[in-house]
């Protein structure tokens, strides 16, 4: 298959060292000149590809997330959590899902939110009777979190890419979000008997409950504000990334007083370093699309699929496979790049609502975050806490069991995902 073998030929390309923007320019390309004799308007391709208003606000939202991560936000995030949740069994694995729910839903990110909630949750879990397999599992599974709960920079370059509602995909991964997060929380209550802060645990002796708990309210408003402002009609989705970002930027630096003038300059220049590399891939994977159209490869795919008989679960079935051993090597801006111009037109073919796509490819993504022998989450537990990898891995089995399990529910009951944007008065996409 020709689709394939192009993903197969990438592969040695980034194998051989070469970044992946740049494979991505050069192998269609070379297929391009060897097959067509050139790439006519290249130029115009690839402005038109990155003349997106849309794709100003995963800048905004990745600065949103990196001035909440250095204002330290969530010391009192988990600081709620634990104190609301103490004497209850596994009360604190149960208050590491539930920070890690909250901060997923400020940070957009996996990665950040495994990190910034593992360096301050691992320590008190493991204090109070966790199981280091335990601890490690419900951080790094917990951190998954941070692309499908709203909102999510992959969410909007998937809307970008398909020309579908920010707001609708948002609204679909709320419910998802919650059911994985409650999993979690559950398996944490039943497997973990001695996790169990004593009614007089503190974490910040200074500082009064009430106190912690009023900060804690006002981290929680801005992903309020945030999803608010776009459901309301007041800003459209960038619109609503530049006032949270302002919005976080207050938070920190009047409410926390924690942020300084170079924890700001450094949140600036990282959001810039990581936009830049995307709109670079964003590029890359203009010619790479165009290449794919040339070669007919979705035609291909859709005589393929026609041709085999796949129904619309088989095919799910097949991409959701497809999609989590590409993230065992790509990450995810990549693969929803890579991927969507084969894909998009066996969606409509099939009738596959591509706002419940966009949930399904989130989950795969998830999975792959954490699949062993090396992913990211896992390797920042083991940066976190010195752990031999292997133990990490191990740790990580039932979350990516119960975030298998999770997605053959969406699968089979759509409504999982699309009831909440239907009743918002989205219509299918």
């Amino acid at each position: 298959m020709t689709f394939l073998a192009l993903l197969a030929a990438l592969f040695v390309v980034l194998y051989l060292g070469v970044p992946m923007f740049v494979a991505l320019f050069l192998l269609p390309l070379g297929v391009l000149i060897w097959v067509e004799g050139g790439v006519p308007a290249l130029g115009e391709l690839v402005i038109g590809q990155l003349d997106g208003y849309l794709l100003v606000a995963i800048p905004l939202f990745m600065l949103m997330a990196h001035v909440m991560v250095r204002g330290r936000v969530v010391d009192d995030l988990y600081a709620a959590a634990f104190r609301l949740l103490r004497g209850v069994r596994g009360g604190v694995g149960i208050a590491t899902v539930a920070a890690s729910t909250v901060f997923a839903a400020i940070s957009g990110s996996s990665v950040a939110t495994a990190l910034t909630v593992g360096k301050i949750a691992i320590p008190q879990m493991l204090r109070y009777g966790m199981s280091r397999r335990g601890a490690f599992g419900v951080v790094a599974g917990g951190g998954t979190l941070g692309i499908l709960i709203p909102p999510s920079a992959p969410m909007v370059l998937y809307a970008y890419v398909t020309e579908t509602s920010v707001g609708a995909l948002f609204l679909a991964g709320v419910i998802p979000g919650l059911m994985m997060a409650a999993m979690f929380a559950l398996y944490c209550f039943l497997t973990e008997k001695r996790a169990v802060a004593p009614e007089d645990a503190e974490i910040d002796a200074a500082a009064p409950e009430q106190f912690s708990l009023a900060r804690a309210g006002w981290s929680l408003s801005l992903p309020v504000f945030v999803l608010g402002g776009i459901y309301m009609g007041i800003f459209t989705a960038t619109e609503a990334a530049g006032t949270g970002s302002l919005y976080a930027i207050l938070i920190a630096a009047l409410v926390y007083r924690s942020l300084t003038w170079r924890d700001m300059l450094d949140g600036v220049q990282e959001a810039t370093r990581t936009s830049a590399m995307l709109l670079m891939i964003i590029a890359g994977a203009a010619i790479y699309g165009y290449m794919l159209t040339k070669l007919r490869v979705p035609q291909e795919l859709t005589a393929l699929v026609l041709e085999w008989g796949l129904s619309r679960t088989g095919f799910l079935v097949a991409m959701m496979v497809l999609l989590f051993i590409l993230g065992l090597v790509l990450e995810s801006f990549s693969i929803i790049l890579l991927t969507m111009p084969a894909v998009l037109p066996l969606l409509a073919q099939l009738g596959i609502d591509k706002v419940w796509y966009g949930i399904l490819l989130t989950l795969s993504l998830e999975m792959a975050l954490i699949s062993p022998p090396v992913a990211m989450n896992l390797v920042v537990i083991k940066a976190i806490t010195g752990a031999p990898l292997a133990e990490v891995n191990r740790s990580i089995i039932p979350y990516m069991l119960m975030l298998a399990f999770g997605t053959g529910l969406i699968v089979a009951f759509p409504d999982i995902a699309l009831w909440l944007p239907r009743v918002a008065g989205y219509g299918a996409n």
